[in-house]
Formats: C-alpha cells, sequence, structure tokens
C-alpha cells in the first residue's frame, strides 16, 4: 500500500524522476513516469505567489514534496494514514489558499461595481489576468482530484472516505470561480460599452466638424470661381480694348504717315467693332455675363471676408488663430 513508506524529497528531484526537465513548473498536476507518479499542487498566499507542494509515489513508498501543509480538520476527524492524510491535507489546503484568493478578488469586484464607470480597463485587465490564473490552478487542481477517483486512489487508503468530501469542496470552488469570473466579464463588458460610446460621440463630432470644414471649402471654392469669372470678364475687356489700341498706337508711329487719313480711321474703326463682335457674340461669353451679378456678389463677399494680415505677422501665434477662425454666422 501507499502508506508502507512516508519520506521527504524536493520537487526537483521528483521532477526528474519522472522525466519532466522543462523549466518552471509542468502545467499538469499529475505526472507519471519511469520513477512514479508525482501529484504537484501550489499553493498561493495573500499575494498570489505560487509555493509548489506535492506527492511522489515509488514503488518504494510515499515522497512528501515541498513543506508539509497545516493539518485540516477532515484529517483529524477521519483518523487518515499518515500518506493519505498528506495527500488530503495538501488537496484542502490548495483549495484553501484558492478561496481566499478569489474571495479577495470578489470584494474587489464587489467594490468597483458601484463605480464602473470610472475604473480604468487596465486595471480591469489585471484582475482578470488574476482571476485567470486562479481558475487555471483550480483547473490542474480539479484534474488530479479525478485521476484520484480511480485506480491511481486505490493506493492510498482511506482516500475513499475523505474523496467526496473533496470533490463536494471542488465543486463549490468551481461555481465560486465561475460567478467571479462572470462579475468580471459584465464590468469588462460595460466598461468596454461606455468606451464605445465615448468613441462614438467624438466620432460623430468629428463628422460635424468634417462637414463643416467641406460647406466652408465649398463656399471658399464657389467664391474663387467667382474671383476667377470677373478675372476672366476683365481679361476679355482688356484683349478687345487692346487690340485698338495697339492699331492706333502702330498707326501714330512716323513709319505710318504713309497711309491715308481715311484708311487710318476705317481700321480704328475695323480694331474697335471686330473684336468686340467676335468675343461678345460667342454663347459662353453671352451666358457668362448674364450671370455676371451673382458672381459680383459672391466675389465682394469673399473679398471681404480675406484677413488683411501685415507680413511681418504672419508667423504670429495670434495671427494664426484668427485665420483658423470660423466665418461669420450670415455666411452660407
Amino acid at each position: 500500500m501507499a502508506d508502507s513508506s512516508r519520506t521527504e524529497a524536493t520537487v526537483p528531484e521528483a521532477l526528474r524522476a519522472v522525466g519532466f526537465t522543462g523549466p518552471g513548473l509542468p502545467s499538469r498536476a499529475v505526472l507519471h513516469g519511469a520513477g512514479g507518479t508525482v501529484i504537484l499542487v501550489t499553493t498561493l498566499d495573500p499575494a498570489g505567489r505560487e509555493t509548489p507542494h506535492g506527492i511522489w509515489v515509488t514503488p518504494d513508498g510515499v515522497h512528501r514534496l515541498g513543506p508539509a501543509p497545516p493539518t485540516s480538520l477532515l484529517t483529524e476527524s477521519l483518523r487518515l494514514a499518515e500518506s493519505t492524510a498528506d495527500l488530503v491535507n495538501l488537496l484542502q489546503a490548495g483549495a484553501r489558499s484558492y478561496l481566499e484568493r478569489l474571495e479577495a478578488l470578489g470584494e474587489r469586484v464587489d467594490a468597483i461595481e458601484d463605480h464602473w464607470s470610472t475604473i480604468s480597463l487596465e486595471e480591469l485587465g489585471r484582475l482578470t489576468h488574476i482571476h485567470r490564473s486562479i481558475r487555471k490552478s483550480i483547473g490542474r487542481l480539479s484534474v488530479a482530484v479525478l485521476e484520484l477517483d480511480g485506480p491511481f486512489g486505490e493506493r492510498f487508503r482511506g482516500l475513499e472516505k475523505a474523496l467526496p468530501r473533496i470533490q463536494s469542496e471542488f465543486s463549490h470552488l468551481e461555481d465560486y470561480s465561475a460567478a467571479v469570473g462572470q462579475s468580471l466579464r459584465d464590468l469588462l463588458a460595460l466598461r468596454t460599452a461606455a468606451e464605445a460610446n465615448h468613441l462614438s460621440e467624438a466620432t460623430n463630432r468629428l463628422g460635424e466638424v468634417s462637414n463643416q470644414i467641406a460647406a466652408y471649402a465649398n463656399t471658399s471654392n464657389i467664391r474663387m470661381l467667382g474671383i476667377a469669372y470677373v478675372a476672366l470678364v476683365l481679361a476679355l475687356v482688356s484683349a478687345v480694348v487692346l487690340i485698338p489700341n495697339t492699331g492706333a498706337t502702330i498707326l501714330g508711329m512716323p513709319s505710318a504717315a504713309w497711309v491715308p487719313g481715311v484708311w487710318v480711321d476705317v481700321i480704328l474703326v475695323v480694331l474697335a467693332i471686330v473684336p468686340i463682335v467676335v468675343v461678345f457674340t460667342r454663347p459662353w461669353v453671352k451666358g457668362l455675363l448674364r450671370g455676371l451679378g451673382p458672381i459680383e456678389a459672391r466675389t465682394r463677399e469673399g473679398l471681404r471676408d480675406l484677413p488683411e494680415v501685415a507680413a511681418a505677422e504672419v508667423n504670429s501665434p495670434t495671427t494664426e488663430r484668427e485665420l483658423a477662425a470660423p466665418p461669420p454666422r450670415g455666411l452660407p
């Protein structure tokens, strides 16, 4: 039986004997190997630090690994054998440490439920990480309890009397862990929804500002187009006036004295009338002239809104703020 020999050994020694050579502690709670079977349990202190304990079952006896856990009331009431008592004390010590950590975590969750909107996502992430580590430890220990409820558990005399109570405690522990995890998920969902609402509000505000900028840009484009139209009309008038002026200048030179006066008059009349007829009878020029009134009004508005800034003040912060100021409300 497993109680025939009970000695103490170290956790690294037992892990090497069953073939585990990786860094740290294994993720499994029960390891079988050529050197026997190791049941590894970690207890958590109030700061969350792990302390490894275990039972190493070999053909020549049972070895306790790590510091001895405190004696539980269950082992005292059932008067279990030494190796079985060590196993039960170890399982209950692990479960008790997990329960204490879950209770502390649950108290923290209860304390922040009333002001969940002010809790940071970093804090919720930290609490979720703590719960995940506790749940992982509970899962490893639950696997060990399941394996003890089989042929391997028969090697510990009297374990069948304590196993139902241990299974009940672990079932309660798993339910409590699930409840705390659900509370954390609810808080995280609330904070995520609140952050999503804030982002949505910011996005809507950015959309409104973007629409305002687009409206201002459209108004500016219309006014600049009006200025371009006026400039085009002035260019056409200048071209019409420039042609007879150029002709008069040429005919007034001494080199053109041989041209009879009648022909000078005819040429000047032709140079004055033909450009006017050619330019101002074009359909697009007629359309441009018909819409010149509204275009001039837009142009006056655009010119009136242009700030007059001296060259020395262009780079000053005050001027930059004035240039960036929104247009008057009366503008379309």
